[in-house]
């Protein structure tokens, strides 16, 4: 019997694949999807529970669609990383839960739906303590939103022992996919409409070191190169000591790779970065932000900061700061730590109070708010080749895209007046006004 399914999909974009080849499993069995939960036979969460806040949305959103299902036979179903990690916990706090899947077992929601609501005292939980499975080429999956822009996982979980992060014990070993796997997804997704495919790992820069011909990030960069049609690649979670020269190189000479890399460095403290057990110093970092400026034309930079870490004296932050200041990257977000139990800083003495890696994310961001208006006013006048992603979200009337140094999700958009535009379209534009984070184009008229 088929049924109406409404899927919520919460946290990053490697948890938005696996929700897409949740619906694409469904949608296989006959099932259908419903845009609101009222119309649902089956509410799925897909939750994550990375870090505090992340947890305490996912619960909130599982209580929320609780509440859809009380008095009714309708199902839920709740999956993803806070399953894994707590499925304890969440199977005894709320008991209106139907099933729970860990986050390797999405691929059993089929039968997991199939079963009517019993309203059982505790929910029915399927967990794969040391999760091994992933998508590949072969799972079905059916993309939400616009099929022009869309994500391809091509490794799954994380060797890396940063200790700040729960990650490895969330998703597992690195378990990497073929090339062929990967190059035969990327054909698809473009035969659906994808003009940009946007890389991502939680490592990308070590994919495919576990396997038997231990193939490179660089060695995926040139077979991309032959799918036809494919106009953007973007690279997402690259980690800075994974950086060879073959790579670096591979990159600056794509024809589809955009000059856009998303590197997390985390922090530039040599003393910081040792308490994190990110396996290298400042002297790395910078010798790869020359590396990368020297040799890729046109580069856009992306990075990560964590303010607050067991450690981090207001020296060490200071250091931070002036590193941010003086590098000036493109894209840059600081995020409070968060205490995970399970991981080594949580062993740690908290020696940062809240309110103080609070103000100091503050000053992070609007030290970075001034390099972002001062780096977006050098493109005024510029031609910029703009892919539409489609009505923004102010207004209906104006449309919004992104030229390369612009990811989708996390950075400015490009608004688009006084033409004709077309979602999935790539145009040129020429930059007419800029603010702190956006960009303002129009095409060029004679």
């Amino acid at each position: 019997m088929t049924k109406k399914v409404h899927m919520v999909s919460l946290g990053c974009p490697k948890n938005k694949v696996d929700s897409e080849a949740m619906i694409g499993l469904l949608a296989k069995d006959g099932h259908g999807l419903a845009d609101i939960p009222e119309d649902a036979d089956v509410i799925v969460v897909n939750t994550c529970g990375f870090i505090e806040s992340a947890k305490e949305e996912s619960i909130d959103t599982i209580l929320e669609m609780a509440e859809y299902t009380k008095g009714t036979d309708k199902k839920l179903v709740v999956t993803g990383c806070l399953v894994q990690r707590y499925h304890e916990e969440v199977a005894e706090g709320i008991p209106e839960i139907d099933v729970m899947l860990g986050s390797s077992d999405f691929g059993d929601i089929v039968e997991s739906i199939k079963a009517p609501s019993t309203k059982r005292l505790l929910p029915i939980v399927n967990v794969t303590a040391q999760p091994t499975k992933m998508v590949d080429h072969t799972t079905p999956r059916i993309i939400v939103g616009g099929r022009h822009s869309v994500y391809l996982k091509i490794a799954e979980g994380c060797d890396r022992p940063c200790g700040f992060c729960i990650i490895p014990k969330l998703r597992g070993e690195q378990r990497s996919r073929s090339l062929d796997s990967i190059v035969s997804e990327a054909n698809m997704l473009v035969s659906g409409g994808a003009k940009e495919i946007n890389l991502i790992a939680q490592d990308l820069t070590r994919y495919g070191y576990e396997l038997p011909h231990k193939p490179t990030l660089a060695d995926l960069i040139r077979k991309l190169e032959d799918v036809a049609g494919l106009e953007w690649v973007r690279l997402h979670y690259t980690y800075p000591t994974a950086f060879s020269d073959d790579l670096i190189d591979a990159i600056a000479g794509s024809s589809k790779v955009v000059p856009y890399i998303d590197v997390p460095l985390q922090h530039i403290n040599d003393g910081v970065l040792k308490v994190m057990r990110r396996g290298h110093s400042s002297r790395v970092t910078l010798d790869l932000l020359n590396r990368l400026r020297s040799k890729i034309d046109g580069l856009v930079l992306r990075s990560t900061f964590i303010v607050g870490h067991p450690g981090e004296t207001e020296q060490a932050f200071q250091e931070l700061l002036q590193f941010v200041t003086r590098e000036k990257l493109d894209h840059v977000g600081a995020f409070t730590y968060s205490q995970e139990p399970g991981t080594h800083s949580a062993t740690l003495a908290q020696d940062v109070p809240a309110e103080v890696a609070i103000a100091r994310q503050a000053q992070i961001m609007e030290a970075q708010k001034i390099i972002s208006r001062d780096n977006l006013r050098k493109l005024m006048g510029q031609k910029l080749q703009v892919l539409v992603d489609g009505p923004s979200e102010e207004s209906e009337l104006v449309m919004a895209g992104r030229y390369y140094g612009q990811a989708p999700s996390v950075d400015g958009l490009v608004y688009l007046q006084n033409g004709d535009f077309q979602s999935g379209e790539l145009v040129e534009v020429v930059v007419t006004d800029t603010s702190d984070y956006d960009l303002v184009a129009s095409p060029e008229f004679n």
